[in-house]
């Protein structure tokens, strides 16, 4: 995991996520301003993740997918344009994505996730998988929990879905 600096709010972003600091206080925000993020997956479900990451206000978010847009992926997303088939579909997503907020970085790889070096994911504080296989989710999630570096993975199945996730030995609740 890397160094991190507290985060400062700015007026502007301040102005921004109001009414998010009212809910859960500044100090929290704070958090989420100095959060990197990892979307492995820009199908529907990630599409709907990236949007509610960006516009909660995280730092930065990479978006990672190596599949190419399809007719399909056009009418299960909406971050693609329907000109963008045949291309990278985080590629074709990272415009939309980016104009959603322009206070949050927002980063495209075209990569296969499984291709990944293991050091690849310690520059994230937090790693979301989708459609991703059993084997995958184990690695990241073995390699993730030894550098406190959360995890999140998903999947939806038409009416279905899934969901596991991993916030560590540091994560406190309350029932």
């Amino acid at each position: 995991m890397i160094e991190k600096e507290d985060p400062v709010i700015s007026e502007e972003e301040a102005a921004q996520y109001d009414r998010q600091i009212r809910l859960w206080g500044l100090d929290a925000q704070k958090r989420l301003r100095g959060s990197r993020v990892l979307l492995a997956g820009v199908g529907g479900l990630g599409a709907e993740l990236a949007k509610n990451l960006i516009l909660a206000g995280i730092k930065g978010l990479t978006l990672l997918d190596h599949e190419q847009v399809s007719e399909e992926s056009c009418r299960a997303q909406f971050l693609v344009p329907v000109s963008a088939q045949g291309q990278n579909r985080a590629q074709a997503s990272l415009e939309r994505a980016q104009n959603l907020n322009p206070m949050v970085e927002v980063h495209a790889d075209p990569d296969r996730v499984e291709d990944k070096p293991d050091d690849f994911f310690l520059q994230f504080d937090v790693v979301c998988l989708t459609g991703c296989s059993r084997d995958l989710m184990v690695r990241v999630d073995q390699l993730c929990s030894q550098h406190n570096i959360k995890v999140f993975c998903g999947d939806v199945y038409g009416y279905y879905g899934y969901m596991f996730c991993n916030l560590g030995q540091e994560h406190h609740y309350v029932e």
